[in-house]
Formats: structure tokens, C-alpha cells, sequence
């Protein structure tokens, strides 16, 4: 239930972006700001949770029932376009007992190691800002809408941030995972995981934000169907891959699928405006339209 009512706060977001900021220069920051804190979240779990740990379980939950109350009554939402809006599921997981067994680091050490995600995810936003820059002095090279940004110059910060952040991190990650090699290395793959999610996630936001602007939700609801299952089974599958493959094989089989969903930017670089052509949903979507 938890899962299934965070997922709508979450899709709502892009409705309510997509509404209160309808050009996409406008929509640069909030949904990156939006992004950062998206992640971040889920990040830093395990670090609150480590904070935490002389708490008991209850008043962990206790603790963020109060928060969620609290943030709820400072929302306030000057309107919307009413659009329609489905996304469900939550976002992905991670895995610490690489500092636990091969270091000895307790539960609440192996928690804190996980903020090295964090700060590659900061990294991230401050990366992404240029990125943005780029994609508004994208206009003068657009054949099809002069005086628009091409939807295409959102992708090229995804390739080296899947290729060498989300597939390089989880390699460097996993061949550093050893006792006689200090916990620092395979903390700074961590950190570079983090800088390729916030990358990425970021570029899809925007890119189909900015594709299907009257119909973001959906748009990102159709797009996070595969990444929400994926994220929901990863977790109960970590351990037992883990333990069967090994820290090094377990980490290069998701670096080897980091390494696949590199060529989706590519392609998409190259292909993108034939494959935006085909929808029908592109041209009504528009505010100006």
C-alpha cells in the first residue's frame, strides 16, 4: 500500500510540473530540482536508517508519519490543467553487505556508506545544469521547428553518464569489492552510480515532459511500467544473486545491462525525430497547440 500511494505522489509531480511551468526553458530547473530530491530519497534511506538505529522500527515509521503529515499541509496547488494522470510503482534499490562482509562494518556503517550515491547524485544535478544550457542553444540547429530546442540535445550527457556512471560505476563497484582492497574504491563506484541515475532519470523526465507536456503523467507512467517491476523484484533477487554469483559477477551483470540501455540515447539520438514523428499524441500535446 505504501509502495502503491508513493507511486502516485510521484507521478503527480510530473503532472503538476508539466502544468504550473509550460515552456520547456521553464521547466529546466523545477523538474532537475524535482529529480535531485526524487533520488536523493531514495538514497539516503539507508543513511537515515543507520542514523536512526538506536530507534526502534516503530518509531522509525513514527518518525516519517509525522514528516509526510507535516509536508502534506504546506502543499498547496494554485491549479492544474486537469489532465490525465496514471504512474505507479517505486524506484530502485541498492546493496551494502559488500562493507558488512568483506570489512566488518556493522549495519548502521554499512547504511552510511550509501550517501557516497548521494553525493554522486549531487554531482549529477550540478552536471546536468550546463546540459540544460545546451538543450535551449539547441535552436538554431532545428531543421523541423526553427526557433524551437531540439528534443535530441537533451541526450547526449545520458550516454557517458550511462556508459561510464550507471555500467562504469557498477564494474568499479564490483572488481573493487575485495578485503585486501580499501572500502574507499568500491565506495567511489557507489558515488559514480549515483551521478549516472541522476543523469538519466533526469534526461527521461525532461525529454518526455517535454515530448508529451499536456500528458506527462502518463507519458512517464507508460515509460516507469518497466523500470517500477524491474525496481519491485531487484531487491528480493540482490541477496541470492549475490551469494551465488559472487560481489564481483552479481555487480558486472547489472553493469553489463547499464552497458545495454547505453545504446537507447544513441539511438535515440540519431532516431528520435523520425520516432516522435510517429506519435499522434506529439502535436496535440503541446501548450501552444
Amino acid at each position: 500500500m505504501a509502495g502503491t500511494l508513493g507511486g502516485i505522489l510521484q507521478n503527480a509531480m510530473e503532472m503538476f510540473v508539466a502544468d504550473i511551468w509550460l515552456t520547456d526553458k521553464e521547466r529546466n530547473l523545477p523538474i532537475t530540482l524535482y529529480t535531485l530530491v526524487l533520488v536523493a530519497g531514495v538514497t539516503l534511506g539507508p543513511v537515515f536508517g543507520a542514523i536512526a538505529k538506536e530507534l526502534s522500527w516503530r518509531w522509525v515509521f513514527y518518525r516519517q508519519e509525522a514528516q509526510y503529515y507535516y509536508l502534506a499541509g504546506l502543499v498547496r496547488i494554485p491549479g492544474s490543467h486537469k489532465q490525465p494522470v496514471e504512474r505507479q510503482g517505486l524506484h530502485f534499490r541498492r546493496f551494502s553487505q559488500v562493507y558488512a562482509i568483506n570489512y566488518g562494518f556493522s549495519d548502521a556503517a554499512s547504511g552510511l556508506t550509501q550517501s557516497a550515491l548521494f553525493i554522486g547524485e549531487v554531482i549529477g544535478f550540478f552536471a546536468c545544469l550546463p546540459q540544460n544550457k545546451y538543450y535551449q542553444q539547441s535552436t538554431s540547429n532545428n531543421p523541423v521547428e526553427a526557433g524551437s530546442p531540439v528534443p535530441e540535445a537533451r541526450l547526449p550527457l545520458s550516454i557517458p553518464a550511462s556508459l561510464l556512471g550507471l555500467a562504469g560505476g557498477l564494474f568499479w563497484y564490483g572488481w573493487s569489492s575485495y578485503p585486501h582492497i580499501h572500502w574507499i574504491l568500491p565506495t567511489v563506484g557507489l558515488a559514480l552510480v549515483g551521478f549516472g541515475i541522476m543523469v538519466i532519470v533526469n534526461t527521461v523526465d525532461l525529454y518526455i515532459t517535454d515530448a508529451y507536456a499536456k500528458y506527462a503523467g502518463s507519458a512517464i507512467a507508460a515509460v516507469a511500467l518497466g523500470e517500477n517491476i524491474f525496481a519491485a523484484w531487484l531487491p528480493l533477487a540482490a541477496n541470492s544473486m549475490y551469494s551465488v554469483l559472487g560481489f564481483q559477477w552479481a555487480s558486472s551483470l547489472l553493469g553489463f545491462v547499464g552497458l545495454c540501455l547505453t545504446f537507447a540515447p544513441i539511438g535515440l539520438l540519431f532516431k528520435g525525430e523520425s520516432v516522435r514523428r510517429r506519435s499522434k499524441y506529439i502535436t496535440e500535446a503541446s501548450y501552444t497547440s
